[in-house]
């Protein structure tokens, strides 16, 4: 099962499109949706312009006015070279967030040539700022949020309603063989962390993905992705993840008993949506709708194709629920 997971690792990598620092991508306007390659697919609906900004791995940014054409990519990271990431990071699952006038770049970043332990290369959530929602989005004063010898990914904010604010994010399974999802204080101002990692639940707490162990039998998957926290109208916090069954990427929801990040956290016995989708956000349209921001996830001629697609989700109760395509 370990190789087989380090295959898929090995795929995202050799599929990433774009590091921080390479030229960008031939630029194109009035692409629909669907001709878009492009994992973990984040959408920022920005007040001030009054435009949709699409960002995710490879880092690049997508812009549209209505949701249907968007034009791109457009490089907006700028690292700092001389930094632990190195000149050419990998960038996994970027996302985009507006906090008190300013626009945050929350970020994995790869160094392929820095080794954390055997033959794990280093990888963290970091989190760049900008004046402007289309970058460019530099670094701040923390060259590092999260310690050097741990493996961090999918890093996300979220605010509790006594105004201190948390990267969430999940440790990696090839480092700790469970992968957890954690949370970590951060800073007033976002540019660095404070306090210690709490763990807010492991893989192994699903009880609807699966792995086969060497003697065949089944046990929950031990990877943790993409975790995105929300409210319902009536108040109950959730969190959207996403993991494995068996071979089909499948996303899942936590709900708190809390309403706080502290939980516990209590795991839907079903996944929240269909088969080989995952790595879900959730924003709301400037006509107010609210919208699943997610990729497909398939195996094609024996290449992995990530499309980024939109679902309608209602939030009128303790519990979302995922409906039908959103057509824009």
């Amino acid at each position: 099962m370990r190789k087989i997971f380090l295959n898929i690792l090995f795929a995202i990598t050799c599929l990433t499109p774009v590091f921080a620092q390479q030229p960008t991508q031939k630029f194109k306007t009035d692409i629909p949706l669907d001709s878009i390659r492009l994992s973990d697919p984040f959408i920022l609906a920005d007040q001030k312009t009054k435009m949709y900004y699409m960002t995710g791995t490879g880092g690049m940014l997508w812009k549209s006015k209505d949701l249907k054409k968007w034009s791109g990519p457009y490089k907006v990271l700028e690292t700092d070279p001389k930094s632990w990431m190195g000149p050419n990071p990998m960038v996994w699952a970027a996302e985009l967030h507006y906090v008190n006038g300013k626009y945050y770049n929350f970020a994995t970043f790869t160094n392929k040539a820095v080794k954390v332990e055997k033959d794990l290369e280093r990888r963290a959530s970091h989190v760049l700022v900008s004046d402007k929602p289309d970058g460019p989005y530099v670094p701040m004063k923390e060259p590092v949020y999260l310690p050097a010898s741990k493996l961090t990914l999918d890093a996300t904010l979220w605010t509790e309603k006594d105004g201190k604010s948390y990267m969430v994010y999940c440790h990696e399974w090839l480092q700790n063989g469970n992968g957890t999802v954690e949370k970590i204080e951060l800073l007033p101002d976002l540019s660095g962390t404070t306090g210690e990692p709490k763990i807010l639940f492991l893989a192994s707490d699903s009880p609807w993905s699966r792995e086969k162990e060497k003697d065949g039998k089944d046990r929950p998957n031990k990877v943790t992705d993409g975790p995105w926290l929300f409210r319902t109208q009536t108040g109950k916090l959730g969190m959207l993840w996403t993991s494995w069954i068996y071979d089909v990427y499948t996303q899942g929801v936590a709900y708190s008993e809390s309403g706080t990040l502290d939980g516990p956290w209590i795991q839907e016995k079903e996944p929240i949506n269909k088969a080989n989708f995952g790595h879900g956000m959730l924003f709301r349209t400037f006509e107010g709708k609210l919208v699943m921001s997610l990729h497909s996830h398939k195996d094609i001629n024996g290449r992995t194709v990530r499309i980024p697609h939109l679902f309608e989700v209602d939030d009128s109760g303790d519990k979302i629920v995922v409906g039908k395509p959103f057509i824009p």
